[in-house]
């Protein structure tokens, strides 16, 4: 990186961020040996989710992350080993991303929703063309935000023939059992017994518009009769009305949400299911700590 070095202002700025924010020198860049036999693990994990991070966020190759790190390395001043690219490509497959968050003040307020991402195949423009090939493979990302900091709390990644529904205890199961959840929202698609069930089960309260042709439950659990309470609402206020008074239109935070993630690329580089997952978690890990440097703050006027 030539035109940061030479300008001294610009190289020392450059240096200070990056160490900052990715290369802390009081890190744990080795691993800790873990007193089991056979071969100790040379990188920890965060160091191999530190480069993953640098190819997620310049959408790079294994091998030219391996490079790009030891520059950075190296601009920073630290002699720390870089990871080759065949031990990126292994500890992937394994690595438990650390996704950080700062939590919210008071009961956390969760905004489900789910959305696919291209894993496998050509473009839109090549089915139109060729009559689509067979090979066009999508993911599922299913994700939990806290309404307050528009952190992700929960994801879940599954293949596209699994629903949304199904997905939500997770979800939740995600979010610590001592974390008071003040109230769950998400879209019809999860107006089922299952997902209210879940949701009073946390205490919390769901924000479900009700299917169309949505008919009363038998109240036999709490789920049911906050959802027949809803169903009543929406049925004799009208569903317009029913949006505005249960704040439904917060919903639309997480929807943004996923077009951030689609921002760190439309398509999946990965190619086997575990390491798909450790790279889209990875993106989760960087959205999360961009949203802690500052987000927004809007006011309604008028």
């Amino acid at each position: 990186m030539p035109g940061f070095a030479d300008d001294p202002l610009t190289g020392s700025a450059l240096r200070s961020n990056v160490t900052r924010g990715w290369f802390d020198p009081e890190m744990n860049w080795n691993a800790a040996p873990t007193g089991r036999r056979g071969r100790q693990q040379t990188f920890s994990d965060a160091a191999i989710q530190t480069c993953l991070s640098m190819k997620v966020l310049f959408g790079m190759a294994l091998r030219q992350t391996t490079g790009f790190v030891e520059s950075l390395l190296r601009l920073v001043g630290l002699d720390w080993t870089v990871p080759d690219f065949s031990t990126l490509s292994r500890r992937q497959k394994t690595l438990a991303v650390n996704i950080p968050y700062r939590g919210s003040k008071g009961p956390l307020h969760l905004l489900i929703d789910s959305t696919g991402i291209k894993a496998e195949g050509e473009g839109e423009w090549h089915a139109r063309k060729h009559g689509g090939p067979k090979r066009r493979v999508w993911r599922k990302i299913h994700l939990g935000i806290d309404e307050e900091t528009l952190e992700v709390r929960a994801v879940e990644i599954t293949g596209s023939h699994i629903g949304d529904a199904p997905v939500l205890p997770d979800l939740l199961g995600q979010i610590p059992a001592d974390q008071e959840i003040g109230s769950v929202t998400a879209d019809g698609a999860y107006d089922t017994r299952k997902c209210h069930d879940v949701i009073g089960d946390r205490g919390a309260h769901a924000v479900i518009p009700p299917r169309k042709n949505a008919k009363p439950w038998k109240t036999v659990t709490a789920g049911a009769m906050a959802r027949n309470e809803a169903l009543r609402a929406s049925k004799y206020q009208g569903r317009a009305i029913w949006r505005r008074w249960s704040g439904y239109h917060r919903r639309s935070r997480v929807e943004t949400k996923m077009h951030c993630v689609k921002l760190l690329g439309q398509r999946l580089m990965a190619r086997d299911f575990d390491r798909q997952v450790a790279e889209l978690q990875v993106r989760i890990a960087i959205l999360n700590g961009y949203t802690a440097l500052g987000i927004p703050v809007t006011e309604a006027v008028g």
